[in-house]
């Protein structure tokens, strides 16, 4: 069951920022050779997504997407191939202090197709020119820019 995901969103940045005051989270876009980019759907919120999540004690940004691409995705980085920031975000939707860092993943496999489970509903490669109706708007405009070689915005949300 999908529950409102606007109240679950925003009762996760309000746990996070009563125990950290700044969230920092991690977003990450694995294009394959096809021109096929990764997405995900979450079970706590609607819509199609780039995969990521927050950061934890003792990890950097770069080490968080990582572990997220291998848990959200079943994506295996190239470690001769590290990843590269394409952005540093505000993300004002979710609350004053929520931030994010968008990689992209030069080079990598998919271990093992991602199976649903308690956070993950579905693990899809779309076309970048066909991504699905419910793609949201933010993964749309960071998904543009790196296509078209633009600059990244200030903010997660256009």
């Amino acid at each position: 069951m999908l529950l409102d995901s606007s109240w679950m969103l925003r009762l996760f940045h309000l746990g996070a920022l009563a125990t950290r005051g700044m969230t920092l989270g991690v977003r990450g876009a694995a294009i394959d050779p096809e021109g096929r980019v990764c997405l995900v759907r979450h079970t706590y919120v609607s819509g199609w997504h780039l995969p990521g999540g927050g950061i934890e004690a003792g990890e950097n940004a770069a080490e968080a997407m990582i572990r997220e691409f291998r848990e959200e995705a079943g994506i295996v980085v190239d470690p001769g191939q590290p990843l590269r920031l394409h952005g540093f975000y505000h993300n004002r939707a979710a609350s004053g202090r929520d931030h994010v860092a968008l990689y992209v993943a030069p080079v990598f496999k998919v271990h093992a197709p991602k199976a649903p489970d308690r956070e993950i509903a579905a693990c899809e490669f779309f076309s970048l020119s066909e991504l699905p109706a419910d793609t949201t708007v933010a993964t749309r405009a960071r998904l543009r820019e790196i296509a078209e070689g633009l600059p990244p915005s200030a903010h997660w949300q256009p």
